[in-house]
């Protein structure tokens, strides 16, 4: 077992330093633990997908004509659902 006072594990974007993710490892805590949590922090804010999205540029226009879409193909399946 590794004994770490005080280690952070740290991701930033390179496109936005805003979104940094901080795990703070308690003392005698389990590194595999630590790992878990991280992975568990990344997953839920979805930096993956912001990188994704920021690889190439969309054009508004076409941004809110799929955003129509999905919206019209949800409500399109709820309303199928209730019949």
């Amino acid at each position: 077992m590794l004994r770490i006072k005080n280690l952070f594990f740290t991701f930033a974007s390179k496109f936005d330093r805003n979104d940094m993710l901080k795990i703070q490892v308690k003392e005698g805590e389990n590194i595999e633990r630590a790992l878990k949590r991280y992975k568990n922090k990344f997953r839920s804010t979805q930096v993956v997908r912001k990188l994704r999205e920021k690889k190439q540029y969309i054009k508004p226009t076409v941004a809110n004509r799929t955003q129509k879409l999905k919206a019209a193909y949800i409500d399109k399946k709820f309303r199928d659902e209730d019949s």
